[in-house]
């Protein structure tokens, strides 16, 4: 269907009426009856590809100077532009539903990341359909559209079999969906979903699979396919990868080629970072390094030990942003092998946030124990450098590297007030549509951008309506303007920007800024934080690129005004009320949100039950809780795992060993609590109890674990500590398996699933008794306990 017989500001695009018959016969029909036309993309409009890789700063790869050899990087910004002052939203989720809908994150509900939300608008996590898709959009003009990858955009109580699954990505736009859904993954066991099933891997780690190789391995199918089947139909390509978020999983082989790399220390590399910015051109030479962050130990303040544990850590991470940089590598030689590369427009983001500071001071082994407050010491992180990147690690490493990783800029993830957690490199490879290969534009932009890029690039409008919904406005500015045009004026001039209370305002050059919260302080200490009491700072970036120098003092009024347009745009966009709660937001009840069970205290899962979610499963935290599994033994025995949740780095599992009842507690991978019948289940039908009476009086105590067996109680143990906030983004709460990493080594990875009959397991939760829990008193309590 041409152009000029549809409009494509209606979403879907209505096609010609029906012909009406004419005859009663067939052969005597006239006009004779034309098939019905399928909706076409304009002519000429390429391929998409956007790739979004996670938790990586504007000075990590090597395209914008940094450590991370990244070849492929460097290959489409010599074919195309680097942008250098390209941002985001501070924090993933935002970020990446701001990219997928070219509005700002508070407009579309997603203030905070999805585990994170409330019921206040700007922080629901729920997508408005007014609001709707690049997905949609494409999908709607003809395109074939895939998303391959990390999503964490659906609301976290809609991620069940439950649904509903109209904001999981095949209900967003997308005809085919591979990866996964939270914040993060294990790269080596992960948990997945194809469209709407659940699925794993059938490939293991030591047959060579990786998560990131999957992915690509996915996409290149997927465009072979739709090439093969349509090849006049261009498709939209969405890679969000897993990586280089945490957990740092990679083949040892890339890890080992850093070795040594890193003994020079974070201060360093950032004086050798900013010299290659300078030599590139991605940075000006008048650029100054910005202030190290207060309470960040210099290299030269670390012990020995210290030093060798931060440097094997950053070694892990080089080595796993170059391992998913050659993913990225081999689905452009698939491109260009199916003469896809000239026309497709390549918009790679490095990163959607800045360099991750989550690791603490010191890195750690663990990330989960460390939010929770616990750190790693380095002779620990010492003793298993061998192990790192391998399953038996979920490490993140510490916050000196991140602050060098996002050279030249100050601060880091979270910090939506400096550039160090929201300025980015970005790469644009077009051959079509770009003139000048190797190009750098310094025009300021946002991740709100893309979409109207893309929609100017392919000659498709922004729709008036998407499924009979009135749209709001795309608040982004294409970039299309500056494709062949070093010297083009900005036309992006103002933008603010709020994550957990960080906040900034830019406007031409510009930029108010606060920063209200330290992003490796993940457990707050339950004072009430004063926004009033933030200090405001004041940069012209138009002189000072990289936000070195505070210039609030000169120019009070400048620094009035430019707060004042911060507060006109913060209404404008939901930004209202500010919220800074971190881990404890975790807790549907402590935010505000709905979760899927609600006040239920009795949750009976079937045999044949879907794996669960951290947030849909029955939340069994800081509080006394019972679970019931009837199941049958047959003759010659049987063994695994009749109910789990988490694994390897924190959780419980209820399951059957050596033909005995078992209860396992793994306390952040420090400690495993087990109790055991000493006799096994005889041959029959048996109903196995876990009653765990929780001690209360905070966050994150002890209890008692009694395992009964058919009324009879078998054995009775202490559990000394529970895990207070969160078991694992990356693992699940299953029925009859523990799928990912196992609780406990007493079954293996994956081949663990119980080998009886399993009938059904009840969760039975009692009182909620952590009182105190909101308080300075549960939170000192539990400091006290696991200091």
């Amino acid at each position: 269907m041409g152009d000029a017989e549809m409009s494509r500001t209606r979403l879907p695009i209505s096609g010609k009426p029906r012909q009406n018959p004419t005859s009663l016969d067939i052969h005597s029909q006239d006009p004779p009856f034309t098939p019905p036309e399928q909706v076409s993309a304009p002519e000429g409009a390429p391929n998409v590809v956007v790739v979004l890789l996670d938790d990586m700063g504007f000075g990590a790869p090597s395209a914008f100077g940094g450590p991370c050899e990244m070849p492929t990087a460097e290959r489409l910004a010599a074919g195309g532009l680097r942008y250098t002052r390209f941002h985001v939203t501070a924090v993933c989720s935002p970020t990446r539903q701001s990219l997928l809908t070219g509005r700002n994150h508070h407009s579309v509900g997603m203030g905070v990341t999805t585990e994170m939300a409330s019921a206040a608008p700007g922080y629901d996590g729920t997508r408005p359909l007014s609001a709707g898709t690049i997905g949609q959009i494409l999908a709607g003009n003809g395109y074939n559209t895939g998303a391959f990858g990390k999503w964490h955009q659906t609301p976290a109580r809609d991620v069940s079999a439950a649904g509903p699954f109209d904001r999981w990505p095949t209900g967003e736009g997308f005809e085919k969906f591979y990866g996964f859904l939270c914040a993060e993954m294990n790269h080596w066991y992960p948990v997945l979903f194809d469209g709407t099933t659940p699925v794993e891997p059938t490939r293991r780690p030591e047959d060579g699979y990786h998560l990131s190789e999957d992915l690509v391995d996915r996409a290149i199918d997927w465009v072979r396919d739709q090439k093969s089947l349509k090849p006049d139909n261009p498709f939209f390509a969405y890679l969000p990868f897993g990586a280089t978020h945490a957990p740092y999983h990679v083949p040892k082989e890339y890890r080992d080629k850093y070795r040594g790399a890193f003994d020079h220390g974070w201060d360093r590399q950032r004086e050798i970072t900013l010299r290659r910015q300078k030599e590139q051109g991605v940075v000006p030479p008048d650029t100054e390094l910005a202030p190290w962050a207060e309470g960040v130990p210099h290299w030269d303040e670390l012990s020995e030990a210290e030093r060798e544990s931060a440097a094997s850590l950053m070694e892990l991470y080089a080595g796993f942003a170059e391992h998913t940089d050659d993913q990225i590598g081999r689905f452009v030689d698939a491109l260009e092998e199916r003469g896809e590369l000239d026309n497709t427009l390549f918009i790679y983001i490095l990163g959607d946030n800045g360099a991750s500071a989550e690791g603490g001071l010191g890195g750690t082994l663990n990330e989960h124990r460390y939010a929770s407050g616990i750190p790693d010491d380095a002779e620990t992180i010492n003793r298993y450098r061998e192990e790192l990147g391998d399953p038996s690690t979920h490490a993140h490493y510490p916050v000196g590297w991140a602050l060098a990783m996002n050279t030249p800029y100050q601060w880091t993830k979270q910090v939506a007030s400096h550039f160090g957690g929201t300025r980015d490199g970005m790469i644009v490879h077009w051959p079509r549509g770009i003139a000048e290969p190797g190009g750098i534009r310094n025009q300021f932009h946002h991740v709100i951008d893309v979409l109207p890029t893309v929609l100017e690039a392919a000659g498709i409008p922004e729709p008036a309506e998407v499924n009979g919904v009135p749209q709001q406005s795309v608040e982004g500015t294409s970039m299309v303007y500056t494709f062949n045009d070093s010297a083009a004026a900005d036309r992006h001039r103002i933008q603010y920007f709020e994550m957990v209370g960080n906040r900034g305002i830019y406007h031409d050059g510009w930029m108010a800024v606060t920063r209200h919260g330290t992003p490796w302080e993940m457990v707050q200490d339950g004072s009430e934080s004063n926004f009033d009491d933030d200090r405001w700072e004041l940069y012209n970036t138009n002189v000072d690129w990289s936000q070195a120098r505070d210039i609030s003092a000169e120019y009070p009024d400048k620094l009035r005004e430019l707060q004042q347009l911060f507060l006109v745009e913060a209404g404008r966009h939901n930004v209202f009320p500010l919220d800074d709660r971190m881990t404890e937001r975790e807790n549907p009840r402590e935010a505000g949100r709905r979760d899927l069970h609600g006040d239920r205290r009795t949750i009976t899962f079937p045999a044949s039950a879907s794996r669960l979610t951290e947030e849909t499963a029955p939340n069994v935290k800081n509080r006394s809780h019972t679970l019931t599994a009837r199941c049958e033994i047959p003759e010659a025995g049987a063994a695994g795992v009749l109910v789990a949740q988490g694994g390897r780095f924190g959780g419980w599992s209820l399951y059957v060993h050596e033909g005995r009842a078992c209860y396992a507690y793994n306390y952040f991978g420090l400690e495993v609590y087990r109790v055991r019948d000493s006799e096994p289940l005889s041959t029959g039908e048996h109903e196995i109890v876990l009653e765990f009476s929780y001690d209360g009086g905070g966050v994150g105590m002890g209890g008692t674990a009694t395992l009964s067996v058919d009324g009879a109680k078998v054995a009775e143990g202490r559990v000394g500590a529970t895990i207070p906030y969160y078991f694992a983004f990356d693992e699940t709460f299953d029925v009859g398996v523990d799928r990912a990493s196992p609780v406990t080594e007493d079954y293996p990875v994956v081949d663990n699933a119980f080998t009886g009959t399993l009938h059904a397991v009840r969760v039975d939760l009692g009182d909620d008794l952590h009182s105190d829990s909101d308080s300075e008193l549960g939170r000192e309590r539990f400091r006290a306990a696991h200091e």
